[in-house]
């Protein structure tokens, strides 16, 4: 084992040979938008993106189906598969079978499984002081999913935040695989906060970080004073506080993003400082929108200053 549950990482890693390790992750996530296929293929590239963030390709998947009987019919059910097929087949990824049960909500994701040279994986403990910090997505889609369920947003924001939710990190991985960073995560439920402390943490360092350069939803900061913030977003805050060191100059109302539960986020990478510029510029050729949001310092306890 290469990689197991210790640093909290986003997928396990077991080597097979000399030049060969398998990646393992599972994910499966509750509806976030109504449209089906659009859930589907968002569940989908919410699965595959741990494989990426541990610098490896995903071979194959199998499907995870929680239906909720007579609830949902068929062609619904027909509708989120085929939206995740639509995902895997971009990504090249074979659905070679999967499992379904009765439950009392409905719930969708694959469990998939990667490959990568044993000495190129990626892992979320590896940051280095002097490290540049990079997003790849925008903050905010959880607040706006929420909102979506509150009957509070417009079509065209949760269109852009869907279009953000459905891409795959598979080019975003690929470059960052090609330049070499020394650590990487991808943003999801813990949010862009608790996916950091887990880096920072496993990494025995700590983290500053810029806020007027992080990429988000403009309008999500007016969604969530609205009050359209889910309960993880509320754990999530209640959790971190005791690790940040937040400056007068942050604002209040952009505080909710940084804590946000995000679905199928993007990666959050530790770029050495004499390769930032490269991966910047590669990442930009691949059509990759990316922000450098902060960098990596030396201060023990671990901790993370927002300024």
């Amino acid at each position: 084992m290469l990689v197991g549950s210790q640093t909290a990482d986003d997928a396990g890693v077991i080597r097979l040979t000399d030049d060969l390790a398998l990646v393992q992750t599972v994910d499966f996530i509750t509806p976030v938008v109504d449209d089906p296929f659009d859930f589907g293929a968002i569940a989908a590239a919410n699965a595959l993106s741990d494989v990426y963030a541990m610098g490896a390709t995903p071979v194959c998947a199998l499907n995870l189906l929680a239906n909720p009987g007579g609830k949902v019919t068929n062609a619904v059910l027909s509708r989120i598969l085929l939206g995740g097929r639509t995902t895997t087949d971009r990504a090249g990824v074979a659905v070679i079978g999967g499992h379904s049960v009765k439950s009392p909500e409905l719930m969708f994701g694959l469990s998939v499984t990667g490959m990568v040279h044993p000495n190129r994986v990626v892992t979320n403990a590896g940051a280095r002081p002097g490290d540049r910090l990079v997003l790849t997505k925008p903050l905010g889609v959880g607040i706006i999913t929420t909102a979506l369920k509150n009957e509070a947003v417009d079509e065209a924001v949760l269109a852009r935040a869907v279009d953000v939710m459905k891409t795959l990190n598979r080019d975003a991985a690929e470059v960052m695989t090609e330049v070499g960073v020394h650590a990487c995560t991808d943003i999801t439920g813990f949010g862009f906060l608790g996916h950091l402390w887990e880096m920072v943490s496993g990494s025995g360092v700590s983290a500053r970080i810029d806020t007027q350069h992080i990429p988000h939803f403009e309008e999500a900061i007016a969604l969530a004073a609205a009050g359209n913030m889910a309960g993880g977003l509320k754990t999530n805050r209640t959790f971190l506080e005791p690790h940040l060191e937040i400056a007068s100059s942050v604002s209040e109302a952009f505080l909710p993003l940084l804590f946000d539960p995000q679905t199928s986020g993007g990666l959050l990478m530790a770029v050495p400082s004499e390769k930032h510029g490269e991966l910047l510029q590669r990442l930009r050729e691949k059509g990759v929108t990316a922000a450098t949001v902060g960098e990596i310092v030396e201060a023990v306890p671990p901790h993370i200053q927002l300024r």
